[in-house]
């Protein structure tokens, strides 16, 4: 059975987790279609450069600033603003934040099983084992041997 504890260990806080998040998903914004897009599809679902079209975002991508991706963090994770998350967010529990440490390769090293909803990855875990992460609308069983 695959152990149930979350595998990833850092000292790292949640708000300086989200800074190296978000420096990377800048880096990406900046980069060929295939690397910015994903992350400028996140930019314009949380709002944070509402006059633009996907478009027209792609085509002005440098104009994208840290402070664009660290807000969209920020509303991903249900704050207004950046300004809101980094005064609660290290309070919160750390698999609140295991989505986006999944999309930053902090799970890489493991192997990983997909179901399409968290009912069906919670019955496979009961018998299997696995740390389980939502993803959006899917959950992944995050397989490591534990400690």
């Amino acid at each position: 059975m695959w152990s149930t504890a979350n595998p990833t260990r850092s000292s790292l806080s949640h708000v300086e987790f989200l800074r190296r998040h978000a420096r990377r998903l800048l880096r990406a914004a900046h980069a060929d279609a295939s690397r910015a897009l994903p992350v400028l599809r996140r930019i314009k679902a949380a709002g944070v450069v509402p006059a633009h079209t996907l478009t027209e975002l792609f085509a002005a991508r440098e104009s994208v600033r840290l402070k664009h991706v660290l807000n969209m963090l920020a509303t991903e994770l249900g704050y207004a603003d950046w300004a809101a998350c980094k005064r609660d967010v290290d309070a919160r529990a750390s698999a609140e934040l295991d989505a986006l440490r999944f999309d930053a390769g902090c799970f890489a090293d493991f192997a990983t099983n997909w179901f399409p909803d968290h009912t069906t990855a919670r019955a496979w875990q009961s018998v299997h084992g696995g740390y389980l992460v939502r993803y959006g609308t899917q959950t992944v069983a995050i397989l490591h041997a534990g400690v």
